[in-house]
C-alpha cells in the first residue's frame, strides 16, 4: 500500500514538471516569434506621417521667407532714412549756396552805392547820373546771373497770369486788350513769377 502511494506521488510530480517545462518552452517560442515579426504601419498612419512631414517642411519654408522679407523691410527702411537725410543735407547746402551766391552778386552794387554816397557832395549832376546808371547796370547783371528776368510786355496781348491791369484806356491805334503802357515792369525767377508787370490795357474807343 505504501509503495502504491509513493508511486502515485512520484508520477504526479513528474507530470507537473513536464507540464511546467512545456509551458515555459511555449512562452519562449511566443516571445521569439513576436520579436521576429516586423512592425506593420497602417495605411492611414503612413499617410498622416507623410502629411505631417510635408506640413513641417512648408512651415520651415514659410518661416524662412518671413525672415527674408523682414530683413528686406529693415534694409528698405534704413535706405529710405538715408535718402531722406541726404536730401535734407542737399536742400540745406543748396539754400546756403543760393544765399552766398546772391550776396556775392550784390556786393558790387553796394560798393557802387557807397562810392556814390561818398562823392555825392563833390560831383555834378551829370556824374551823379552816370554813377546811378552804372549802379543800375550792376544790379541788372547781378539779377540776370541769379536767373531773374524782366517782364516788359509793351505792345503784347494782356496776360492775366503775368500782367496786372491798373486801368483800361481807349486807343485808336493799339489792338484792343493789348498792353498800351507799362507802368512798372514785372520779374520772373527761372520762369516763376516774382511780380506781375503793372500795365495799362488798351480798349476799343466808342463808335470804332
Amino acid at each position: 500500500m505504501a509503495a502504491a502511494v509513493s508511486f502515485a506521488v512520484g508520477f504526479a510530480g513528474g507530470l507537473y514538471e513536464r507540464v511546467c517545462q512545456m509551458s515555459a518552452n511555449e512562452s519562449q517560442r511566443d516571445r521569439q516569434g513576436a520579436a521576429a515579426e516586423p512592425t506593420t504601419v497602417l495605411p492611414e498612419t503612413a499617410a498622416q506621417l507623410v502629411e505631417l512631414e510635408r506640413l513641417q517642411q512648408a512651415l520651415a519654408e514659410s518661416e524662412e521667407r518671413a525672415k527674408n522679407h523682414w530683413e528686406q523691410y529693415l534694409r528698405a527702411v534704413a535706405e529710405l532714412d538715408n535718402v531722406r537725410k541726404r536730401a535734407q543735407r542737399d536742400i540745406e547746402a543748396a539754400n546756403r549756396y543760393g544765399l552766398e551766391k546772391f550776396a556775392a552778386e550784390l556786393l558790387p552794387v553796394k560798393d557802387s552805392l557807397d562810392l556814390a554816397v561818398q562823392n555825392a557832395g563833390r560831383g555834378d549832376a551829370g556824374s551823379l547820373k552816370e554813377g546811378q546808371e552804372a549802379t543800375l547796370q550792376l544790379l541788372s547783371r547781378a539779377l540776370e546771373k541769379l536767373g531773374v528776368t524782366t517782364i516788359d510786355p509793351q505792345g503784347e496781348p494782356f496776360d492775366p497770369a503775368r500782367h496786372e491791369a491798373m486801368m483800361a484806356q481807349e486807343s485808336a491805334t493799339a489792338e484792343p486788350n493789348s498792353i498800351l503802357k507799362v507802368i512798372q515792369p514785372g520779374y520772373e525767377l527761372n520762369g516763376r513769377l516774382l511780380r506781375p508787370a503793372r500795365v495799362i490795357v488798351a480798349k476799343e474807343p466808342p463808335g470804332a
